[in-house]
């Protein structure tokens, strides 16, 4: 099928290479976000969505869930830098073979390197937490931050959610803007109640989520955004796919220990959101 103008590029930029990982995928992405024709864009989207589907779907399976012909995903493959959708289906293939182990193959791999003893684990995950606020305070995005401060401390209520790795974090939260006197309700789904019949345009939602991102925390962003909230995500770099669904994004990565990851950084930054809220609201 010929090229059409909904999918056309210029021709005279040289072909980049391919990335050499994942997350140099995800990085490029990223940068190619807003810039691309609208059946490209609609490439970019999709897979920037469901990543999880290229190592296992077939070109026709991908273009049909993105609502685009076959050559126009192909197209997008050598946007990319990937001699096409092979290519690029091979880099996902290869990283399944190295994808984060199961909680019982990690403590597996720590046992038979040595670093079971209690002292030794402390050690480590207090590196790994030092590592992983020194990045934090390194890497911060304070135009952000102050755009989720002002955003957040003009709610009447703020909305809180995070479910599995995130709920620590969306408890927590719950814990200081109740003890600081800031207007919180925590959807933690607990009896199927998703609360959400308290959503209201006065409100804002601050949604916790880390990659691979809770379905439930998604849901619940695009029912705040229908009804005209506000909506601040607090999750891991480099964030493309939420994008569309967040007013404001702050990024925290977090340094992992044989493939155990802490929330020292997450919890330093949502604690220190918290407490601004509640100040800039006092002013």
């Amino acid at each position: 099928m010929p090229t059409t103008a909904q999918d056309a590029m210029p021709q005279d930029s040289p072909r980049p290479p391919p990335p050499p990982s994942v997350a140099a995928f995800r990085e490029r992405l990223a940068s190619l976000d807003g810039n691309l024709p609208r059946r490209l864009q609609q490439c970019a989207d999709h897979l920037a969505r469901h990543p999880d589907q290229i190592a296992l779907s077939t070109v026709a399976q991908v273009a049909q869930g993105a609502g685009v012909p076959p050559s126009a995903m192909m197209r997008f493959c050598q946007v990319l830098g990937f001699s096409g959708y092979a290519e690029m289906q091979r880099l996902f293939r290869d990283a399944l073979t190295t994808a984060q182990p199961d909680y019982a193959t990690r403590l597996a791999n720590l046992k038979a390197g040595g670093a079971g003893q209690p002292a030794t684990l402390v050690a480590e995950f207090v590196e790994a937490g030092r590592q992983s606020m020194e990045a934090l305070a390194r890497n911060l995005d304070e135009t952000a931050l102050n755009q989720a401060v002002e955003t957040l401390a003009r709610a009447r209520t703020i909305h809180l959610a995070g479910f599995r790795r995130s709920f620590p974090v969306a408890s927590y939260l719950a814990y200081v803007f109740d003890k600081l006197g800031v207007p919180a309700v925590l959807h933690d789904g607990v009896a199927g109640l998703g609360h959400r019949s308290t959503l209201q345009p006065t409100d804002a939602l601050l949604a916790i989520t880390f990659a691979p991102y809770s379905d439930e925390t998604l849901a619940l962003a695009r029912d705040a955004r229908s009804r005209g909230m506000p909506v601040v995500f607090l999750t891991d770099p480099p964030a493309t796919t939420l994008g569309p669904l967040g007013d404001t994004i702050l990024t925290v990565t977090e340094i992992d220990f044989g493939a155990f990851r802490s929330l020292s950084a997450a919890i330093a930054l949502a604690l220190s959101l918290a407490v601004a809220v509640a100040a800039r609201r006092e002013t």
